[in-house]
């Protein structure tokens, strides 16, 4: 069992940045970011694989955010530039302790924070 806690979320206008942290209790494989907004479904954002060190972005957030990872405190970030309103959602921080398949597949998580509000304003 691995249990993650998200932090950093916060308000902020457009175009400008934001970091988010989760930490886990133990070692994970992927880590990722997901985001819902208001009367949407859960979005895949970002991905960080262990064992070959890639990452994974959702196409309206590449070349905006940026994820990273701390093996050795078992944390990842993402860092959020150039935020845009659209970009306003819970964002949640989820992980798995083993290759699952596609990284943007929610379902292949099955260790998930609570999530941190992230709110964009134009």
């Amino acid at each position: 069992q691995v249990q993650l806690v998200e932090s950093g979320g916060g308000l902020v206008q457009t175009g400008g940045s934001l970091s988010l942290s989760c930490a886990a209790s133990g070692r994970a494989y992927s880590m990722a970011w997901f985001r819902q907004a208001p009367g949407k479904e859960r979005d895949f954002v970002a991905a960080s694989t262990t064992s070959d060190g890639r990452t994974y972005y959702e196409k309206s957030v590449k070349g905006r955010f940026t994820i990273s990872r701390d093996n050795a405190k078992n944390t990842v970030y993402l860092q959020m530039n150039s935020l845009k309103p659209e970009d306003t959602a819970l964002y949640y921080c989820a992980a798995n302790n083993a290759p699952h398949g596609a990284v943007g597949d929610s379902s292949n998580y099955p260790y998930w924070g609570r999530g941190t509000q992230v709110t964009v304003s134009s």
